[in-house]
């Protein structure tokens, strides 16, 4: 499949670097959400992020943020989507929400479109139950921020095609990224694996048993991470934190998925990292 239109589906934090990464190698993207007001704030953070981008990391690319946004169309209109030849989904971690935007993409998108759900728990076999062309859904983990992150984790559902995985690796072999191709789970490997330690680290804050700076500092100083749970967690968002250990929770059955009731209240205060200014710290 020659790939020359992607819609991005969900203008969040994720969707904003999955369209600006499209963008800027070369792809014409349909960036889609509710509402203006979300498309316009998504405009404004592309804008900043390139710019941000281009001070920390000189190249030889000299477009500029203007000429990459020339590429991306913001609408709110699903129906945009009727022409793409491949769809990333973006949106909030919340099974409703997610199949009815299913249901929606399938019966807009032409028949040959594959649809890549960037979830971070959500099984990929379930999302294509919601489809009536199950062999055309592959998960795509993207992690954040998107344009500066080398590798993605490819989740296989139980009907996703060869041919689909292989559509899959060449867009994200055009966007720069590696992939790791691993089978359908709840939470896939990287978030079985991360949701329980940032839990645990909430559970450990919520103990007294340390600050949230000294839980952090322990995983950087002893075992080399460039970043603590808590402030990853700050960094993926304490909400989308939330709702993936509850989809653990949900499918797993097992108690050690249980929510740290300090992450609910925060979650619900919210606090919810840095995308509100605050989290287990403070930004400006």
């Amino acid at each position: 499949m020659n790939i020359q239109t992607v819609g991005v589906v969900g203008a969040g934090v994720m969707g904003i670097g999955v369209a600006q990464n499209l963008a800027q190698t070369g792809h014409q993207v349909i960036l889609v959400d509710i509402s203006e007001n979300i498309l316009d704030k998504a405009k404004h953070e592309i804008r900043n992020n390139i710019r941000f981008q281009s001070f920390y990391h000189k190249s030889d690319n000299t477009e500029t943020p203007d000429s990459v946004l020339k590429r991306i169309e913001f609408s709110t209109d699903y129906k945009n989507l009727e022409n793409t030849d491949f769809v990333i989904e973006n949106v909030t971690e919340k099974w409703d929400i997610k199949r009815e935007v299913y249901h929606l993409l399938d019966s807009i998108c032409p028949a040959d479109c594959v649809f890549a759900a960037n979830t971070s728990a959500i099984p990929i076999t379930r999302i294509a139950s919601a489809t009536k062309r199950a062999e055309k859904i592959v998960g795509i983990h993207f992690m954040n921020p998107v344009p500066m992150k080398p590798m993605v984790e490819m989740i296989r559902g139980y009907h996703t095609s060869e041919q689909t995985i292989e559509t899959a690796k060449k867009i994200l072999a055009q966007m720069g990224k590696e992939c790791i191709l691993v089978n359908d789970s709840p939470g896939f490997v990287s978030n079985r694996v991360l949701m329980l330690t940032i839990n645990e680290a909430v559970f450990l804050l919520q103990d007294q048993v340390a600050t949230a700076e000294d839980v952090d500092k322990i995983f950087k100083g002893c075992f080399g991470h460039k970043m603590g749970p808590l402030e990853t967690a700050d960094l993926i968002g304490l909400d989308t934190i939330l709702f993936s250990i509850e989809v653990l929770y949900e499918n797993f059955n097992d108690s050690k998925y249980r929510p740290c009731s300090l992450l609910k209240k925060m979650v619900d205060a919210g606090l919810h990292g840095r995308k509100s200014g605050k989290g287990f710290y403070v930004y400006q």
